[in-house]
């Protein structure tokens, strides 16, 4: 899921829920929630011609036993829709999917239909996410065990699970055999089965609204070369306290450092600037470009083209190497048409995780590391000129209330950023936790009549503002979800209609069927 600090070390359908407020009765009246969202001129944009931000949070089942399903009825989607999500990345296994070569599991196919059709229902938007960790289920979750050639390797785990892309040679190799598209027992290659079933999605999906798009590989890595990225990292950090110090440390003494956890701690505490950060994790730039430009884009291109032979309008969601997750610059790149050019429905679908996710210091996260990370995450996009999805971050967990500064500090990252995201990721209990009611649950503009310029939640004065310039294209309005809209003072510039039962609702303002510039600011009181 991400590449956190011991690994690094060890080697809108609710908006048709029953609404309350100024509604209008008058049939003739322009519609205002969006069907259906696709790209245009590097913006996510509605069917209404609006500038769209994707709110959303992960929906997953890793459990086999489960059949790789998230247990829940329909409310749970409904609640979704009631907490202000307007889209949900919904999680995928191959193992599920393609339990034998090209046979297809039809009842998880169907399970799968169902929760979009749920999603769909509460003015959910999906976007499908072929999940993996570790590559196969053999080891954690993914490929099935016939797609896994590990070639008899020993796998090895370390102290967190995620310990074993850096240390298990079955991992590697099973890798290193995917990148080489390397046969199945029935002669045909991995990466040729996984764009068949990416077709066979693609087929079945073609026509769905709710589903706009494809994430075509969770966190993509790289195989047996990881094993020089410790190397790497442990000499540029020894690098970097040098520069700071004068000190040289050997081998040896680099190693003692990063063997306990009160050392690697203090040693990461170090890294407390962007520079700092950057000066140590820009070392594996290198092994990473490689990685995205030889093996990465072309598996890319490949998936693409198999999907596009059946899919013209859904939009494909590009990740970048695993390794990126915590700010290494990506060198992914736009994928292109059978005729060659461009693909003009591609987005950027990054993660961003800082080193201490996973570990008990994960209330200790820098906020100047996770500035870098999103930074780095905005010029990639910016670079390649797509709107930016970033498919997961966070991974909280904690219901302790140290985590929330960090959890406000990302969100007001993503708002800087003016990113669409997908919080990783709800279980059973997630709405209940400190983090998620002070920074999760936030106002937010889904669909913006224009080009939105900023907006900004300030959590501690308990208001929002946002600058949009006005387009005079669509006469639809503009959409913002409050989880506070109850609070807020009557104004004659908005409409405010509430989530029956809830204190949420939609602030709802009028297009002016103008190009001016516009400001909106909100303050939701006690």
């Amino acid at each position: 899921m991400r590449l956190h600090f011991y690994s690094l070390i060890l080697l809108v359908g609710t908006y048709l829920l029953a609404l309350t407020g100024c509604t209008s009765n008058n049939a003739s009246a322009p519609p205002i929630w969006p069907s259906s969202v696709t790209i245009n001129d590097g913006q996510f944009v509605d069917n209404l011609g609006r500038q769209v931000i994707l709110n959303g949070i992960n929906v997953v089942s890793k459990s086999k036993k489960d059949n790789y399903i998230f247990q829940s009825g329909p409310e749970f989607y409904q609640n979704l829709a009631g907490w202000g999500f307007n889209s949900i990345r919904l999680i995928l296994i191959w193992d599920g999917l393609e339990p034998e070569p090209g046979k297809y599991d039809e009842e998880y196919l169907k399970e799968i239909d169902q929760r979009i059709k749920w999603a769909g229902e509460n003015g959910l938007f999906v976007v499908l996410d072929m999940h993996q960790d570790l590559y196969s289920a053999k080891y954690s979750d993914g490929a099935p065990a016939w797609a896994t050639l590990d070639e008899g390797a020993t796998h090895l785990t370390g102290e967190v699970w995620s310990d074993s892309y850096l240390i298990s040679p079955a991992v590697h190799t099973a890798f290193d055999n995917f990148w080489a598209n390397n046969p199945a027992a029935d002669g045909i290659g991995l990466q040729d089965h996984y764009a068949q079933l990416w077709k066979l999605l693609a087929q079945r999906y073609k026509d769905n609204k709710t589903v706009i798009g494809f994430d075509l590989m969770n966190e993509p890595f790289p195989g047996s070369v990881a094993q020089q990225a410790m190397p790497m990292l442990i000499g540029a950090y020894g690098n970097f306290v040098y520069e700071q110090t004068g000190e040289i440390l050997d081998e040896m003494e680099l190693a003692t450092i990063w063997s306990g956890t009160e050392q690697r701690m203090e040693a990461i505490q170090q890294l407390n600037t962007e520079e700092k950060y950057a000066s140590v994790i820009d070392a594996l730039e290198p092994l990473v470009a490689d990685f995205e430009k030889n093996q990465l884009q072309p598996f890319y291109q490949k998936v693409a083209l198999a999907i596009r032979e059946i899919d013209q309008e859904h939009i494909l969601f590009l990740e970048h190497s695993y390794f990126s997750n915590m700010g290494i610059k990506s060198s992914i790149e736009r994928t292109n048409l059978a005729d060659g050019t461009p693909d003009a429905l591609v987005a950027y679908a990054p993660h961003g995780y800082d080193l201490v996710t996973d570990t008990d210091y994960a209330a200790e996260a820098s906020n100047h590391r996770v500035s870098l990370i999103y930074k780095r995450i905005k010029e990639t996009g910016e670079r390649l000129k797509m709107p930016i999805w970033l498919g997961e971050w966070g991974a909280f967990y904690s219901a302790n209330e140290a985590i929330t500064p960090v959890a406000q500090h990302a969100i007001s990252q993503i708002e800087t950023n003016l990113m669409s995201h997908a919080y990783w990721s709800y279980a059973n209990g997630t709405e209940d936790l400190p983090y998620f009611k002070e920074a999760i649950l936030r106002t937010y503009p889904a669909s913006i009549n224009g080009v939105i310029e900023n907006y900004q939640n300030d959590f501690d004065n308990k208001t929002f503002q946002m600058d949009w310039t006005e387009s005079d294209q669509s006469t639809a309005p503009t959409l913002i979800y409050s989880p506070n809209a109850k609070n807020l003072a009557p104004n004659d510039t908005y409409e405010i209609q509430l989530i029956a039962g809830s204190d949420a609702g939609w602030i709802i303002i009028p297009a002016t069927g103008t190009n001016d510039k516009r400001a909106i600011s909100l303050t939701f009181g006690n």
